[in-house]
Parts: structure tokens; sequence; C-alpha cells
């Protein structure tokens, strides 16, 4: 055995990759950076998801009376989560290969009576969601996506900031000819979250004797666009999101900059493994959920029994001996990547990274053990032999692969839906793309770790 074989070490491996390989990933990275430059919110997601499904021979779940292997089916959750899965030629009994993403991303969404009108100027009020440094949100051109649900049960799309002759939005901030007082405070307390106001316009209505007219007018634009009224926006999810495409970064384009990466960038590269699977030994589901920035609460989180009630869907329409017990059998003999990003050490700021077991950019898809805060807190730490499999079938099926954690032990950490899926009895293990700038309006991917983080959940879909 040489020398080097006895060593381990992640490193960046994308120069040695052949021209041909190269070709295929800076491909599939562009098709990548189109996806997410469409679908900045999860309903968006949701709908170009099942889009892409459908046109690779995807039928709904709630079209099928029985299910047989190969048979290829999607369900939705409530308009923002998707399941996906090819049934295998074992049973669901002997369990499935689970990959799971979320598709929601930190951004401002509005407030329940959003629209005010102060000093002649209209604004959003904006209740910020998930993590995400305040200061990095003013300043830069901002698009407005949701939905409004009327009484009447129509559901009205909007979508303000993206086309080219379209307006765009912004919060403002301080000149610093007035910031002194600002410019001594942390970071955290500088921006306010009750000072992201969204900046709507600056035109009155006609009328004079109206007392807010800014607002009105602003109001009379979303009425003639969308048919909406004021009352409207109380039963709308609409957010607030950055107004650029994702970009290729650097001069040699082996990067992808842009919004939502954390965790669209797994969640496209699972959905995409999953259109490769054609006849599985196990059955291979592909679940992309809602709220992970928030806990993963409520009716489209992990936390929800949904999860399961599609299994239980699916266990059903498989046999016709179905049981609870059946149910139980296929959670407990299945295994799952948690398909979630990771932090890249960032030569920046190397201090806040132990760099022997930091990934870097690069450097393959990031495994990473566990996560939580400190002392393990709220982690879910993969057991030996699970890393030993998945080790197996990227090594056996030539995935580049790295190992890290989440920063410095006493600094942080963070959390994924693999804790949720493990209280499910479940095998897993956080899998994903590293990131720089992670949770920020524009974050950073390497190209070649999203190429390999698909190809190692393809092979995990076909090698488990």
């Amino acid at each position: 055995m040489e020398h080097q074989d006895l060593m381990y070490e992640n490193k960046n491996l994308f120069s040695k990759v052949e021209e041909q390989e190269k070709n295929q990933i800076f491909a599939f990275c562009e098709d990548y950076r189109k996806f997410i430059s469409d679908a900045k919110t999860e309903r968006e997601f949701c709908e170009d998801t099942c889009r892409l499904l459908e046109s690779n021979g995807f039928v709904c779940l709630e079209e099928k009376e029985t299910l047989k292997p190969g048979d290829k089916v999607y369900t939705v959750n409530r308009g923002k989560g998707v399941i996906a899965a090819v049934i295998g030629n074992r049973t669901m009994e002997e369990g499935i290969n689970l990959i799971g993403a979320h598709i929601d991303s930190p951004r401002l969404d509005l407030k329940p009576n959003p629209l005010y009108e102060d000093q002649g100027i209209a604004y959003f009020k904006t209740h910020y969601y998930g993590g995400i440094k305040k200061y990095q949100w003013t300043t830069i051109p901002l698009a407005i996506h949701g939905v409004a649900a009327l009484e009447d049960g129509t559901q009205i799309n909007i979508m303000i900031g993206e086309k080219e002759d379209d307006p765009v939005f912004c919060v403002t901030d301080l000149l610093p000819h007035l910031a002194t007082q600002q410019m001594t405070k942390k970071m955290s307390e500088a921006i306010p979250g009750e000072s992201l106001n969204v900046i709507l316009g600056n035109l009155s209505c006609e009328d004079e004797e109206i007392k807010e007219g800014v607002k009105l007018n602003v109001l009379k634009l979303l009425h003639e666009k969308y048919d909406i009224k004021e009352e409207d926006l109380i039963s709308s999810e609409i957010e607030i999101v950055p107004a650029y495409p994702a970009r290729d970064v650097g001069i040699d384009r082996s990067m992808i900059g842009g919004y939502g990466q954390d965790d669209r960038v797994c969640a496209y590269t699972a959905l995409r493994a999953i259109l490769d699977v054609k006849n599985p030994e196990k059955t291979a589901v592909c679940l992309l959920v809602d709220k992970e920035e928030v806990g993963s609460m409520g009716a489209t989180g992990m936390q929800s029994r949904y999860f399961e009630n599609v299994m239980a869907k699916l266990c059903a329409k498989t046999t016709e001996a179905y049981s609870d017990l059946l149910l139980r059998d296929c959670l407990s003999h299945s295994t799952c990547l948690s398909a979630d990003v990771g932090a890249a050490l960032d030569p920046n700021y190397p201090d806040v990274s132990e760099k022997r077991n930091a990934a870097i950019l690069n450097g393959g898809i990031l495994l990473c053990k566990y996560t939580g805060s400190r002392g393990k807190s709220g982690a879910s730490d993969a057991g030996a032999e699970l890393i030993a499999k998945i080790r197996r079938i990227f090594n056996n099926n030539q995935v580049a692969w790295q190992i890290g954690e989440l920063g410095k032990v006493d600094l942080g950490g963070g959390g994924t839906i693999a804790q949720f899926v493990a209280n499910l009895d479940m095998d897993v293990i956080d899998a994903g793309v590293p990131l720089l700038s992670m949770h920020a309006p524009f974050e950073i991917a390497g190209k070649f770790d999203i190429y390999m983080t698909y190809k190692g959940y393809r092979e995990f879909y076909l090698n488990n």
C-alpha cells in the first residue's frame, strides 16, 4: 500500500477533472443556475419541480390505485413541499432510500397588515424569516414574490422586480455622514428588525383630500395589475427576495453565486438524481420540505406527520395487506441522506473554523457526521456503520467527498432535518454542498461540489 493511501485530507479536486467531465459539470451547473434564478420561493420551487417531474414521466400519487416496481409518482404538500418516488423491486417493508432537502430560504416576509405611508413614502413592513444578518438586506435591489388568496378561493400569483423592465424595491440605510451612532453599535443591533421596511413608492393619487395619497396610489396600482385590495394582503404569503439572478463567480467560472442556495442547491441535485432512477432495488424517495429555517415546524415542515402519511400510502398501494407495523418496519429499515449545505472554510475568516475538520470549496460533496451546537446539542449523530456504508458507495462510484463540521466547537452551530428523520427510527447523515456566505442574499457554491453532490445522491439511490 502506498503512503498516500494511508493518509486522508480534504483538498480541492476540480483542477484534476478531465475535460469531458468538466464539460458535464459546467452544463449541469448552468441548468441549476437557471433553475434557482427562476424559483426563489418554496412555492415557485415546488411548481417548477412538479413540471420537471411530469416531463420525466412522474404522475400524481393520488391518481394511482396500486403501485408496482418502476412506477414513478409524486405528491404535493399544500403547494410548498413535494415527495417524489420511484417504486423499487424490493418490498416497502425492507426500507427505502430517502434523500430529504428543504426548499425554504432566509428572506423578508410581509407582516399581516404591511402597507403604510410615512412622510410621503409608501412602505411594506416586514418580518424577517430565518437566520439573517439584517444589515445585508439593506441597499440591495429586492423583488416581491408570493400569492394572495382571495375570499372566493381564487389565488393570485404576484411577482414584481424580476423582469428587465420591472421596478425593484429596497430597504434604505443611513448615509455615513449621519451614522456615527449606528456604527458604534454591535452589528446585530445596528439594523433593528422593525427598520427592514421596503420602499414602495412616492407618488400620490390626484385627490389632495386623501390623507394617505401615496399609499392609495400603490393600492390602485396593485389593483390594476393583480385585482387585489388591501384586505387581500392579510390572506397572502408574500416574500421579499433579492431581485438579481444567480451568476457564475470567478474569472474561471468555477463557482456559482446566488440567493437561496441554502438549501435549493441540495434540493435541485436530489431532484435531478431521482430523475435518473429507473428500476431501483429499493424504493427511491426524494423529499422536499418547507420551514427548515425556522425549526421545521408546521404542516409543511419535517416535524409534521405528512411524510409518514405519504409513506403509509406508498406501503398501502404496494401491498394488499397493509398494517401500521408494515409502515414502522419500512421507516426503521430505511436510510436517509439529509441533503443540506455546510460551511466552507473561508480564508477571510479562518478563526471560526478548525482547519482539519473544515470543508473546502470544490472538495466534493460534504459529509457532516453531526450538526448541533457546542456539546452536539440538537444533533443527529450518524453511526460509524452508516458512514462506512456511504464511504463505500461514494468510493466505489468515483464520487469525490469530504468530511467537515460547522465551525469550531464553542463558536455556534446549527441543525438540519436530520434529527427529525432520525426520530422516525431511521439511519441518517447530512450530505450536501459547502457554501461561502451562507444565509447571505448572495451565497457561493463550487461547481465541482454541486455536480459531485448530484452524483453522490444518484449513486446512493442506485447502490444502497
